[in-house]
């Protein structure tokens, strides 16, 4: 997890935490002075010096009262749709002298609101300094996927907004549909990764749910001084068969483009600039004169090509409202998509299980992922393997923790009985290379101590700390009760779990 200096770093992500899109306030500890929900909303929080409430200063945010007693408050919140979040902005904009000196953030996928009572909470944002009157920018240590999230401040004080920045996931039915579906709709795992230009309004906004309310809910361009034009490119949910595009200009009548070019291109794994220079997008079809106000349909005749990005062309620059992109995802078994999904789906049962064995060590995790192949996208798969992680039983989690290795444990130990996975995890236990004595044995005693109380070994996402972080990590768990501690554990190896699945792609 790293502080992240601007806004920047969020280019392109969604914002899940949109009240627009569907983001909801569950509970608050306390928000006397100024409500929760103003959290999701999605304008920029504004301050009115002259008003006042019954209860005191009115606050454009989420306020609590000063703590008198120990503790500290928080907020649970509901994605608006279950994702993975990449960082967030925790916007204390206005608040001077009652801002929270810190913050964290854990989240939790779960099925219901009832669950959340139980549900296994993970730190992905530790405690951090929080800024007066400013953005603060901080990234996630797991990105997920998540449902919820619980902003917690310490010990009180107010924040004006809550952003969490990522991508939407597909429902449960996305894999393998067969149905017509909107293939560029956030909710659908749609995302809008470049455009020319987006002054007075996102391309962003050109996938977003049902339709614009105003001109400032969809994307418009500056007026061009120029011969150019203005473009936007929009990442399909899965590679896929197109059949009918809807181009929308609802609100935009003296300001919609004289005529748009729709294009698309097959390209897996493509980045931005790539996107952007390439010369082999495929026209869609002829030049389309627009008109104002008015959601105007185009028929693609391309049954025999697959497209995983679609561009639009607008001439020579103006405001579009929606852009819907229909079709059908393909279920082309060589399909050129992620390179670990097409891995996976190809190798024997067998040969599968083993491979995933070695990112999580519980043999029915490994089983249950095998099980659910071919995966369509690296999102599928990732959701998989986090739900049914959090699916098994605590035998199963224990099984998975045997085959971690003590940190710090010798070379030779760590040889003999862990064979299979000895270079990743000595890699990942790099940061106990090159530490003190005194460190080193005080892990070692701290180990078994962990082991003595809880029958397995303290487990940590090692990757990037210290030795003396990682005791000093220990030490705080020690005194955590058994049931609490498992889930600790349990949370790391999810951690673990998803960066062996990325290192896995490096072997194929």
């Amino acid at each position: 997890m790293q502080n992240i200096e601007n806004m920047a770093a969020f280019t392109g992500l969604t914002n899940l935490l949109d009240k627009n899109l569907g983001a909801e306030v569950v509970s608050v500890s306390d928000d006397f002075f100024a409500e929760s929900e103003n959290l999701i909303k999605t304008s920029e929080a504004v301050f009115d010096a002259d008003r006042f409430t019954e209860k005191g200063k009115w606050m454009d945010g989420w306020e609590s009262r000063r703590r008198r007693v120990p503790g500290h408050d928080w907020c649970i919140l509901k994605l608006a749709q279950t994702g993975y979040i990449r960082g967030f902005d925790i916007d204390t904009s206005h608040f001077l002298g009652n801002h929270p000196p810190f913050a964290s953030i854990e989240a939790c996928r779960v099925n219901s609101v009832e669950d959340l009572a139980t549900a296994p909470w993970a730190e992905i944002t530790p405690q951090t300094a929080l800024l007066a009157g400013s953005h603060n920018y901080v990234g996630t240590i797991y990105s997920g996927p998540w449902t919820h999230v619980r902003l917690n401040i310490f010990p009180d004080g107010g924040v004006a907004r809550l952003r969490a920045y990522g991508e939407m996931i597909a429902g449960e039915s996305l894999g393998g549909n067969l149905e017509v579906i909107d293939l560029a709709a956030l909710k659908n795992g749609g995302r809008a990764i470049a455009c020319s230009d987006m002054f007075f309004g996102k391309a962003e906004h050109l996938i977003h749910p049902g339709d614009a309310k105003n001109m400032g809910g969809g994307w418009e361009s500056r007026r061009r001084r120029d011969n150019g034009h203005d473009w936007a490119i929009l990442q399909l949910a899965a590679r896929s068969v197109l059949e009918t595009i809807e181009i929308d200009t609802k609100h935009f009548k003296g300001n919609f483009p004289d005529h748009c070019i729709l294009e698309g291109i097959d390209w897996s794994g493509a980045q931005p600039v790539d996107l952007i220079n390439t010369k082999d997008w495929t026209e869609l079809s002829p030049p389309l004169p627009l008109q104002m106000d008015a959601n105007q349909a185009v028929t693609i005749k391309k049954e025999d090509q697959c497209f995983t990005h679609v561009r639009i062309r607008i001439f020579p620059c103006g405001g579009v409202s929606r852009l819907r992109v229909y079709g059908r995802i393909s279920n082309n078994s060589d399909s050129p998509g992620s390179p670990l999904t097409n891995h996976l789906n190809k190798l024997s049962t067998t040969e599968c299980f083993e491979s995933l064995l070695k990112c999580c060590g519980s043999t029915e995790w490994a089983r249950r992922i095998t099980a659910a192949r071919p995966f369509t996208h690296e999102n599928e798969l990732f959701a998989r393997a986090h739900e049914y992680w959090w699916s098994l039983s605590v035998n199963d989690w224990k099984e998975a923790f045997s085959h971690h290795p003590a940190i710090g444990a010798d070379k030779e130990s760590l040889r003999k009985k862990f064979a299979k996975i000895e270079s990743w995890s000595s890699e990942e236990q790099a940061g106990v290379n090159g530490a003190s004595e005194n460190t080193l044995s005080n892990l070692a005693r701290g180990n078994q101590e962990y082991l003595s109380k809880f029958g397995y070994v303290f487990l940590v996402c090692a990757t990037g700390k210290s030795a003396d972080e990682m005791l000093d990590l220990l030490r705080k768990r020690l005194p955590n009760d058994v049931d609490n501690e498992i889930r600790k554990a349990a949370a790391e190896q999810a951690k673990i779990t998803e960066i062996r699945l990325n290192k896995l792609k490096e072997t194929i």
